[in-house]
């Protein structure tokens, strides 16, 4: 049933939509099946998203008919859809009123998503209103707070070198903490993998006071700060909040040290909105395990990496991985700072909606997969500046000389790409640096071509 007449108005204007702050935007990318025109499909759509089904209902009535989700603009040529959806859509807190991803989600990605007279559908952008956008959690914590714990400056603080402790899995509670104290000598973040749980061989009631023990160690060693993101993810909300609160019992006058890890794509809104929210103390470091399901650039469902990175903002993260922009062993481009831009900025340009902030805390972009001290010049010429996170696993790991060695060439790049610097020259004379060259030849071979003959190594 052609359902245009009523789920579509393309005389709307879009900046007369934003400037009546009464609609969430959403841009989607679409093509409908064969057989069916693309304005009865996007209007469908529209229904199916809101007020409407396939067929009329005796039910309906005019103040419905008020709420209705609109088609207000098509490209069919370039298989573009935007809708509006009215801000009453959306489901409210019964507790506090405050507004929820779960319900944006259930409405913009629902059962558009299965209808059979489309083709594919993926959600590109979308725009928040500041009359919803109030009504989001937002972040409690984000770098700033970070830089305050490691003595930086809290504007510019720069970049913090990170890593993954590694192999993901395997390592019993003493290996584990050695590992995290190794690289603690030279750098100022460790993370969980995300599968790092309470496995049977490396319990989470024993592994963690030897991760307190290794961080105090260290930070005497160095008379430096050290940060641990401690993954709490879990089905069930006393479960993580279990987890929670015997890390922080554990870490005790260090626990503002401590960042709060959650698979937030597997395990969903609900889980980042539970730890937002019972731990605004700590930093919300949402892991995007297996997010590729439907933001890989090959999918034509679901919605982008740069959607869910958006949403993560809203739901209160203080930290979201963001890919390597091309530069390390992740699909994505260098077009992808633009998700960085968005999360990190109080105003900001998407694919198809401008968005202002209105001074909602910033996530930070975390960088992680397949980078090392090499990699990282490029990437901060890329992305303009190096307040990041970045996780480097086998960058750290991987270094020739030690974790700790592979932490402070990471810190290494990052200061030679501030100061502008020739790599192969300040290599010379930084040798950590240096002996990452040797640690990663392939790349330096492509990256850094008759870097051997410059450095002088003969092997």
């Amino acid at each position: 049933m052609d359902q245009s007449n009523r789920y579509a108005d393309l005389s709307l204007k879009e900046e007369d939509l934003i400037k009546g702050d009464g609609h969430i935007l959403v841009a989607y990318h679409m093509a409908p099946a064969t057989g069916y025109g693309f304005l009865e499909v996007a209007a469908h759509i529209a229904a199916e998203s809101s007020t409407g089904t396939n067929v009329e209902v005796s039910t309906t009535d005019d103040f419905t008919k008020g709420v209705d989700a609109l088609v207000y603009f098509i490209d069919e040529a370039k298989g573009i859809m935007k809708v509006a959806y009215p801000n009453d859509l959306f489901d409210r807190n019964v507790i506090d009123g405050r507004a929820m991803i779960v319900s944006f989600l259930t409405l913009a990605i629902g059962n558009n998503q299965g209808m059979g007279d489309v083709k594919h559908l993926q959600m590109q952008d979308f725009y928040v209103p500041w009359s919803m956008l109030r009504l989001f959690d937002g972040p409690s914590k984000d770098i700033t707070d970070m830089w305050d714990i490691l003595g930086r400056p809290r504007v510019n603080g720069g970049y913090i070198s990170g890593t993954i402790i590694k192999p993901k899995l395997g390592l019993r509670p003493e290996p584990f903490a050695k590992a995290a104290y190794q690289f603690w000598l030279g750098g100022d973040f460790i993370k969980n993998d995300e599968p790092q749980g309470n496995q049977v061989f490396c319990p989470t009631k024993k592994v963690i006071p030897l991760v307190y023990d290794a961080m105090k160690r260290a930070m005497d060693e160095t008379g430096q700060a050290k940060l641990f993101s401690a993954n709490i993810t879990a089905d069930d909300h006393y479960e993580m909040l279990a987890r929670a609160d015997y890390i922080l019992e554990t870490f005790g006058p260090d626990a503002n040290k401590v960042a709060f890890l959650v698979d937030g794509y597997v395990g969903g809104p609900g889980m980042i909105t539970t730890a937002r929210r019972q731990y605004p103390g700590q930093y919300l470091h949402y892991h995007r395990a297996g997010h590729g399901a439907v933001t890989s650039p090959s999918a034509v469902r679901g919605y982008t990496a740069f959607v869910l990175s958006k949403m993560s903002r809203l739901q209160g993260a203080s930290g979201i991985h963001v890919g390597t922009m091309g530069y390390g062993k992740m699909e994505g481009g260098k077009d992808d700072r633009n998700i960085a831009y968005m999360i990190e900025r109080d105003s900001a340009d998407g694919p198809y909606f401008h968005q202002e902030w209105h001074g909602m805390k910033p996530t930070t972009p975390i960088i992680s997969g397949g980078m090392n001290a090499l990699r990282l010049p490029g990437f901060f010429e890329n992305l303009g500046h190096g307040n990041v996170i970045n996780t480097s696993g086998g960058g750290s790991y991987g270094h020739i000389d030690s974790p700790a060695a592979g932490a402070i060439s990471l810190r290494q790049s990052y200061e030679c790409w501030k100061a502008g610097a020739d790599p192969i020259e300040f290599a010379k004379e930084h040798k950590e640096f240096a002996r990452a060259f040797e640690s990663f030849p392939g790349d330096a071979d492509k990256i850094f071509p008759g870097w051997r003959e410059k450095l002088g190594v003969h092997k």
